[in-house]
């Protein structure tokens, strides 16, 4: 099973950024899909999650309103909109999956590799 998160970089205070994430070894529509962040000297922490078909999303309160997650069921990519960037969102994103939904932040079955995403003010 492999999670190839991508997308992260450098951007200004209320820029914007898409990142995605590109699985493979699983059956994709049979898992819910989460975007996770962990800053440095932080704990990691829930950003976003999607259930299987995409019908349903729910995310962090401090995101609510300026990032979107998305999926692709034919593409096996889930992608995070993330717009009026804030410093205190750089951190280093990573996907996961999860057979359950809502997702249990502990007990998701894979994760991916992290993509970086620095915000300057």
């Amino acid at each position: 099973v492999q999670l190839q998160a991508s997308g992260g970089g450098l951007v200004q205070e209320g820029g914007s950024l898409r990142l995605s994430c590109t699985v493979s070894g699983l059956i994709f529509n049979n898992y819910a899909m989460a975007w996770f962040r962990q800053a440095p000297g932080k704990e990691r922490e829930f950003v976003a999650a999607i259930n299987w078909s995409g019908t349903h999303t729910y995310s962090r309160d401090s995101v609510q309103g300026r990032f979107i997650i998305s999926r692709d069921n034919i593409k096996n990519t889930v992608d995070l909109q993330m717009n009026r960037l804030k410093p205190e969102d750089a951190a280093v994103y990573y996907c996961a999956a999860d057979v359950r939904y809502p997702i249990t932040p502990l007990g998701m079955h894979h994760w991916g590799n992290g993509t970086q995403v620095t915000v300057s003010s």
